[in-house]
């Protein structure tokens, strides 16, 4: 069973996307923040990390660099609002492997999730 994480400071945004992967037969960690991210990256070691932009402590851009610098191979989507393509382009830039727009169409987080794991 793959494992992924899910980073987002919105509980919601969390519970969503944990319900959505874990009925299609994931494991999920969360964290609520990058600080939090980064942290549970070192001990969980997930196969796929679902990552917001826009967080409090460590934005998802810094905690996509340090995740990186942790494990160069890491597979990381960014989750991002409208209006962020920006950002987006300079998360690709530094190693994102993909990204999807909030609010979220279950269809293309699985699709996500399922690119990175190949």
């Amino acid at each position: 069973m793959a494992k992924v994480l899910v980073v987002d400071d919105a509980q919601f945004m969390r519970m969503r996307a944990t319900k959505l992967l874990t009925q299609n037969g994931y494991e999920v960690i969360e964290a609520a923040n990058g600080v939090e991210a980064v942290q549970k990256y070192k001990e969980e070691r997930p196969d796929a990390v679902m990552l917001d932009i826009t967080m409090p402590d460590m934005d998802g851009l810094e905690a996509l660099k340090q995740v990186r610098k942790i494990d160069p191979g890491a597979r990381i989507a960014m989750v991002t609002a409208m209006g962020q393509q920006s950002i987006v382009l300079e998360a690709i830039k530094a190693g994102a492997r993909d990204f999807v727009v909030k609010p979220f169409d279950p269809n293309r987080v699985l699709a996500a999730v399922q690119k990175m794991i190949g």
